[in-house]
């Protein structure tokens, strides 16, 4: 049939896109046509508001964005951030070219209170119970390794950092179990794949050769990119991991409890610093706990779909034998491997400690170079660093021998089994599942065939009911490269998992030491110190244990278990009744008392005693504790702070530590000055949102550095934004005028000065305890310096009597505290009229010392030249004693003259 040619145009083919539009339009049309005239005109209408709406909202939108980025960069400029009615705080981060902001929510106390029961009261069977005889959080007798110590140590912090089902941690797990599985199915078609592309290359087909290498280089990218997700997810996992430990203990570390002190002064659990344990060991423990369920959830999943199709590949007796090795393979490796959570355990100590003397170093810098002490400290970091090499080496020894069993094993013998398993089909098709059942039936019918006459196996039929030998080879070939395939990725597999045992004890190592962190901190928290059973695993002395009550001599006197004192918040003064002084030791010791222990106490209504201290500082009453050193002046201030422990009696104090016209405030000896600007080392511990917040201005700094004679110091240092490392920039004076610099800036009722002036000249240091005093400040002062009597009402005397523990409270000017400064001179004056008697007895024992005896009895003289020298000296010795004995008359004058001063002020 003759067909027509067709017809050619040079017209251009219709744009789709305008196609498109017209089609649209005419169907818009169409549906309008019947539309009223109000309709239409309420439609446009709505359409011209609803533009404009978008466009305002769009606006508005820009506009706090813009708003928003503007803070955003000043607040991260000034590593501040915005805090929430709720406590959460939003802080701001570089995020590409712009911030992002993060708001961090704290935890809840309920939170810490449920998870009280998994670190301090653990289940007994998991070996980590106390048995009231020895200390630790876990006991030392438990061994980190894998048992069910580490199980309960696991999964008690798997609650935290896994909270509930519907946190961000739980999405990411099961978006790295789905591409897990999937990674499973690729290998499953890539085994399929390699034994069809082996089979159509020894059969010489070309074209189903080059499909399967198509095929192989689209699965490969797809393939590329699960496992790149996989190293993605793992990554994530451990960093929200580790965000969720960091949060949670840095906010049971850092709160008003004062754990972060308590920790290092008062329980001592953790040996070294928490440093170590927040940085480092987290670090690895959830670097991990994330590799972990990587290398033990993708090979457990291979085993079970691997050994399955193994099962229907080669039969019930291979996959009895794979098991079979599977067990014998971990019951060897279990046995002869290391204790390497132990090893590890151990090894993450002694990091800690060569870091610690290093932290020391740089912290003690200055010291160190005014000493030359540059080779002890040399010595000292050799040493650490020795101990720990020592360690590492012989770790490594021990992977030495481990590891070449671990390689032989996995490697060699499983390769050698691999192959007795795969040849099953073909010497023992009885037993070689789908693969023997094809052996079989083909030589069942290649026995059929063989019996045939010549001219039938000639016929076509024939030909195609009987397989040739080629054809048969290519399917064994093909058989065995999928089940090779399949054993390899198996023995990857079981390889990996039997691998993880030394990972798995690694982790055990870690997980120790984590939970032995959060263990302490729920201890130090909740104040849960068990009473001991014993005294003789006390390892204190008998005269610090209790010696009355159902606890005698089973609880150390003094101890963290042993504090029945009680601390009152919101009282109008600072009062403490029958409190003693003592200085706590690490858990389990007791403490070592220094003074107001013994049983008799002052009574009511005296001003001194030789029990606890009793002493009430209302408002306006300025008292300055005085005393010897190591009385314990400065114990007094950590009591009342809450450093130390109340063991006995009672103490009352403002609620709030910080400014507000019910708070206290410290200041202690040694400035403390903070990382950030010089507004923030005026504010601290404050932040510029809070001074924002409270309607305060830089104006006002300017002025509390005035009144501070620190004025000049934003000039100097380039204004307040400024960031340098302070402690460095301010010499010692400006920095103990800055911590008065921030008691003027908070103004507290009630203020505690711990030699916070000792490095101020006099005059300086008048004007400041004026400008406090004018601001409404009560002062307790703790110095040895007498000049500062004058600016004070009442005086608290430490450490009299004969052994130190008698104390007298009094008031400044009264007869009473001049008969006691009449006391002291009467008793210098007495010791001033024996000084002769002194010169006469020391003589004497001179010249018994000088004596030398020889044999015989005889007396050796001296001679002329060392007889002149004893002389010189003992004259010399005689003269510089009068200065002294005198020093303390003139002292005496001068105190008497501030007293009299004193009181003309009063």
């Amino acid at each position: 049939m003759p067909t027509m040619a067709a017809q050619s145009t040079l017209r251009p083919p219709p744009d789709p896109i305008l196609a498109l539009y017209a089609r649209y339009l005419h169907i818009i049309r169409q549906k309008t046509r019947h539309t009223s005239r109000t309709t239409r005109l309420i439609a446009t209408f709505s359409l011209a508001l609803s533009i404009i709406a978008s466009s305002y909202g769009a606006h508005r939108w820009w506009r706090r964005r813009r708003v928003e980025e503007t803070r955003a960069k000043r607040l991260m400029r000034r590593n501040s951030g915005i805090r929430g009615k709720d406590g959460s705080r939003t802080i701001y981060v570089p995020y590409k070219k712009s911030t992002a902001a993060v708001t961090i929510h704290p935890t809840k106390p309920t939170t810490f209170d449920a998870h009280r029961r998994l670190f301090l009261q653990p289940p007994r069977a998991s070996g980590l119970a106390s048995d009231g005889q020895t200390f630790g959080v876990p006991p030392p007798q438990t061994k980190p390794g894998l048992n069910l110590a580490f199980l309960h140590q696991f999964l008690s912090l798997l609650n935290i950092m896994v909270p509930r089902w519907t946190c961000k941690e739980s999405g990411l797990l099961l978006s790295h179990s789905a591409f897990l599985l999937l990674r499973t199915y690729l290998s499953l078609v890539v085994a399929r794949l390699d034994g069809e592309i082996v089979r159509d290359l020894v059969a010489g087909n070309g074209r189903l050769f080059l499909w399967g290498i198509a095929k192989w280089c689209g699965i490969g990218s797809v393939a590329s990119y699960v496992n790149a997700m996989i190293r993605f997810l793992q990554s994530k996992i451990s960093i929200a991991f580790r965000t969720r430990l960091t949060r949670y203990i840095h906010d049971l570390y850092l709160n008003d409890n004062l754990n972060y002190y308590k920790l290092l002064n008062l329980d001592g659990g953790i040996g070294e610093g928490p440093d170590q344990f927040i940085t480092q060991d987290l670090t690895l423990f959830c670097s991990s706990a994330a590799s972990l369920y990587s290398s033990l959830g993708k090979p457990f999943v291979d085993l079970c779909v691997f050994n399955y199709q193994l099962f229907r590949s080669l039969g019930p007796l291979a996959l009895s034998g794979l098991l079979a090795n599977y067990f014998l393979t971990a019951t060897i490796l279990r046995r002869l491997s290391p204790p390497f959570g132990k090893l590890k355990s151990i090894e993450g100590r002694k990091e800690g400690e060569f870091r610690a003397l290093h932290s020391r170093l740089i912290a003690n810098a200055e010291e160190v170079a005014f000493y030359g002490g540059d080779q002890m400290e040399k010595v000292f970091l050799d040493k650490g660093f020795k101990e720990l090499k020592h360690w590492m080496e012989g770790i490594y020894s021990l992977k030495i021998r481990y590891n070449m069993l671990e390689d032989f094993v996995l490697k060699y013998s499983w390769s050698a089994f691999g192959y007795l398993i795969t040849s099953l089909p073909v010497f023992l098709p009885a037993w070689g599942g789908l693969g023997g059942i094809t052996e079989l039936a083909d030589l069942t019918s290649s026995s059929s065939s063989s019996g045939r006459p010549p001219s039938s196996a000639t016929s076509p039929s024939a030909s195609s009911g009987s397989p040739s030998p080629s054809g048969r080879e290519r399917s064994r070939m093909k058989d065995f490269i999928t089940n090779k395939r399949l054993m390899l990725s198996l023995a990857d597999a079981g390889g990996r998992i039997m691998y993880s045992i030394k990972d798995l004890a690694e982790l055990a190592g870690a997980t120790a030491r984590v939970y032995t962190l959060l263990a302490t901190l729920h201890r130090v928290h909740a104040g849960a110190y068990p009473v001991p059973t014993t005294a003789a695993n006390t390892a204190v002395s008998s005269r610090y244990l209790t010696t009355t009550g159902p606890d005698a001599h089973s609880l150390p006197r003094f101890s963290l278990a042993d504090v029945q004192g009680t601390v009152h918040r919101g009282f109008d003064g600072v009062r403490l009744e029958g409190v003693p002084i003592v200085a706590p030791s690490f858990w389990p010791a007791g403490g070592e008392p220094l003074f107001g222990t013994s049983t008799s106490s002052s009574s009511g209504g005296s001003s001194a005693g030789g029990g606890g201290l009793s002493v009430v500082v209302r408002r306006g009453e300025h008292v300055l504790v005085t005393g010897p050193n190591g009385c314990g002046k400065s114990a007094v201030a950590r009591i009342v702070a809450g450093l130390w422990p109340v063991y006995r009696g009672l103490v009352s104090r403002p609620r709030q530590v910080g400014g507000g016209d019910s708070g206290i405030m410290f200041v202690p000896q040694r400035p403390y000055l903070s990382l950030g600007t010089l507004r923030d080392q005026v504010l601290y511990p404050h932040t510029e949102v809070d001074m924002r917040s409270e309607g305060r201005r830089d104006g006002e700094l300017a002025a509390v550095l005035e009144e501070a004679r620190l004025g000049y110091l934003p000039e100097r240092e380039g204004g307040w934004d400024t960031r340098k490392e302070w402690k460095d920039v301010l010499s010692g004076g400006e920095k103990q005028r800055m911590g008065i610099a921030r008691l003027l800036y908070h103004e507290p009722r009630y203020a505690f000065l711990d030699e916070g002036t000792s490095a101020v000249s006099s005059d300086v240091e008048g004007l400041l305890y004026e400008r406090a005093k004018a601001k409404g400040i009560t002062l307790i002062t703790i110095s040895t310096r007498a000049s500062l009597k004058r600016y004070h009402t009442y005086t608290l005397t430490l450490g009299l009597g004969d052994i130190g523990e008698d104390w007298e409270f009094q008031r400044i000017g009264t007869a009473q505290e001049k008969s006691s400064v009449e006391k002291e001179l009467q008793e210098i004056r007495d010791r001033l009229s024996r000084v002769e008697e002194w010169k006469r007895r020391r003589e004497e024992i001179d010249r018994e010392l000088a004596q030398v005896w020889v044999e015989g009895g005889e007396q050796l003289p001296p001679p002329p030249y060392e007889e002149k020298e004893d002389t010189e000296r003992s004259e010399k010795g005689a003269e510089g004693n009068q200065d002294e004995n005198f020093e303390p008359l003139r002292r005496g004058g001068q105190s008497t003259e501030l007293m009299e001063s004193g009181e003309e002020q009063s």
